[in-house]
C-alpha cells in the first residue's frame, strides 16, 4: 500500500486531503500541529502559518488531538465546543511499526444545524428506502380476496365454490376462461385464502415478455451472465415467490422451449439461474392461467402434454360474462364504485335504461370491456346518473326493439318490413359495407383491449401482423 501511493505525485496529496475532508489537522505525537489546511484554519479564524509547529491545544479550543496521539486511541463523531458551538468530529491515531507516532482529525459538522440538516437529507433517504421496501413487499401480497369476486349466477358460483375449495392446498391450478374474465382475481383470491397468504404472491404474464427474457426473468440471473446483466445477479420470479404463489399468467402463449426448462423446475423444486451452475431450492405453488384451448394445442404438439398434465390437477372454467347476465348489474355497480375512487367521484348510478342494454350486450370482452364503457361514460358524464348517451356508439346505435324487429324480418326474409324497421336505408357497395364493418370490429376490438393491438388481434382471431396492416389501412391510431 505504501508503495503504491509513493506513486502518486507528493503534489497532488495536500490536493487529495482538501478534497476528501473540508477541515483536517495532523498533529505528532506530542500534539504539535504538523499539518492544517485552509478550511480548518477559516473555521478557527487563523492561518496555517500561525497554526503549524504550534501545540493543538493552544490552536483549536477544547482540541483532544494531543490525547489521541498520546492514548492511540480513536474517537469517532465527538462532540467539540469551539467558537461557541459544538462541532462534531473524528480523530485517528497514527502507527508505525505499532506504535503512535501521531493524529489525524477531520471536522464533520461545524455546528448542530449542519448536523441537523445532513440527518434531515439521511432520513428522508432512509423513510424513501422504507416507502419503497414498503411497495415491493405489497406488490408481492394478493390484492383481491372472494368477496372481490361478484357474481351469484349457478355457474360463476361453481367456480366461485371450487376455487375457495382447492384454496387450502399446495396442489396446481388451472383457470381457463376468455380475456377479461378475471383469472387474475381468482388467483389472487386462492392464494389469500391459503395457507401462503402471508407469503409472496407473483405473477408473470408469459406472453408479454419476449423469449429472450423469459428464462431470466423466471429463473434469474448471475453476475455477468449477459451484456446488461445487473451487478451482483438478480433472483428470478421463482425465487421471489418461494414459499408463496407463482401466478403464471397467458402459460398457453409460453414457448415450447421454455415449456420443458419449467416442467423441470416444477418437479426438481429447484432453480438454476442463467449463466449459473448452483441449483437453488424453491417452494411454490403454481396458479396457471389461459384463454387458449390448451387440450387442443396438446394434440397439435403446441404445448407439452407432461406439463399441462403437471398444471392441469385442479382445472377452474370461469365463465363469460355473457353466460352469466344476470350478474352484469352486481359487477357494473362494483365496477363503478371502484371507479368512483379513480375519478373523484361519489353516488354515480346506472339509469334503468343503461342496465338494462348494457344486459342486451354480449361482451366479448368480458368484465373487461365492461369496465372500459363504464370509464368512457364517467368521462363523459355531466351529473351523477350514466345514461344511454353517455354509452359508446356500439351499445347505443340501434334500440333492442328494433334489433330485435329487423332480425326477425330478415329471418322471415321479409325485406320490406327490415326497411321499414331501418329507414333511413343507404345502400352501399358490398365491399364498402365489409371494410366499414371491419373498421368498426377492429375498433371495437381496441376499446375492449385497452388499445393492445396483441390482445385485439387475439379477440378478432387474426395475426398481429394482419391486424397491423389493417389499422394502416383503415387509418386506425
Amino acid at each position: 500500500m505504501t508503495q503504491a501511493f509513493e506513486r502518486v505525485p507528493s503534489s497532488w496529496h495536500e490536493q487529495i486531503i482538501n478534497l476528501l475532508a473540508e477541515r483536517v489537522v495532523i498533529v505528532d505525537e506530542n500534539g504539535i500541529i504538523l499539518y492544517i489546511n485552509e478550511g480548518y484554519c477559516e473555521f478557527i479564524g487563523t492561518t496555517i502559518e500561525e497554526a503549524i509547529g504550534r501545540p493543538v491545544q493552544d490552536v483549536i479550543e477544547n482540541s483532544r488531538m494531543h490525547i489521541v496521539a498520546k492514548t492511540g486511541e480513536k474517537e469517532l463523531a465527538s462532540t467539540q465546543k469551539i467558537n461557541g458551538s459544538e462541532m462534531i468530529a473524528n480523530r485517528f491515531p497514527i502507527l508505525e511499526n505499532g506504535k503512535t507516532v501521531g493524529a489525524v482529525g477531520n471536522v464533520m459538522f461545524r455546528n448542530p444545524e449542519e448536523w441537523r440538516m445532513y440527518k434531515t437529507k439521511i432520513q428522508n433517504l432512509v423513510e424513501e428506502l422504507n416507502y419503497y421496501q414498503a411497495k415491493a413487499q405489497r406488490d408481492l401480497q394478493s390484492k383481491y380476496g372472494f368477496e372481490d369476486l361478484i357474481g351469484s349466477s349457478p355457474v360463476f358460483l361453481a367456480a366461485k365454490t371450487l376455487a375457495k375449495r382447492v384454496s387450502g392446498g399446495d396442489s396446481s391450478v388451472l383457470l381457463i376462461g376468455e380475456s377479461g374474465t378475471g383469472k387474475e382475481l381468482f388467483a389472487h383470491a386462492i392464494h389469500r385464502n391459503s395457507p401462503r397468504a402471508s407469503a409472496p404472491f407473483v405473477a408473470i404474464n408469459c406472453s408479454s415478455i419476449p423469449e429472450h427474457l423469459l428464462e431470466s426473468e423466471l429463473f434469474g440471473y448471475e453476475d455477468g451472465a449477459f451484456t446488461g446483466a445487473k451487478k451482483g445477479g438478480k433472483k428470478g420470479q421463482f425465487e421471489l415467490a418461494s414459499g408463496g404463489t407463482l401466478f403464471l399468467d397467458e402459460i398457453g402463449d409460453m414457448p415450447l422451449s421454455m415449456q420443458s426448462k419449467l416442467l423441470r423446475v416444477l418437479q426438481e423444486k429447484e432453480v438454476v439461474r442463467v449463466g449459473g451452475h448452483k441449483s437453488v431450492a424453491v417452494d411454490v405453488r403454481i396458479i396457471a392461467a389461459t384463454h387458449r384451448n390448451l387440450e387442443k394445442m396438446v394434440e397439435k404438439g403446441e404445448f407439452r402434454q407432461d406439463l399441462y398434465y403437471r398444471l392441469n390437477v385442479i382445472k377452474i372454467d370461469i365463465p363469460p360474462l355473457r353466460s352469466r347476465k344476470e350478474d352484469i348489474p352486481a359487477v357494473a355497480k362494483r365496477l363503478l364504485k371502484k371507479l368512483e375512487a379513480r375519478f373523484y367521484r361519489n353516488g354515480l348510478e346506472l339509469s334503468s335504461e343503461v342496465t338494462e342494454r348494457l344486459m342486451q350486450h354480449s361482451w366479448p370482452g368480458n368484465i373487461r370491456e365492461l369496465e372500459n364503457v363504464l370509464e368512457r361514460s364517467i368521462n363523459v358524464l355531466d351529473g351523477q346518473t350514466v345514461r344511454l348517451t353517455h354509452l359508446p356508439l356500439y351499445l347505443r346505435d340501434l334500440d333492442p326493439k328494433d334489433r330485435q324487429q329487423s332480425e326477425a324480418a330478415i329471418n322471415s326474409n321479409d325485406y320490406s318490413t327490415y326497411r321499414a324497421a331501418t329507414e333511413p336505408v343507404i345502400v352501399k357497395p358490398l365491399k364498402d359495407t365489409v371494410a366499414q364493418a371491419e373498421k368498426q370490429a377492429i375498433q371495437h376490438a381496441l376499446l375492449v383491449a385497452n388499445g393492445n393491438k396483441q390482445e385485439a388481434a387475439k379477440l378478432l382471431e387474426i395475426g398481429k401482423t394482419s391486424l397491423y396492416d389493417k389499422c394502416k389501412i383503415y387509418e386506425i391510431k
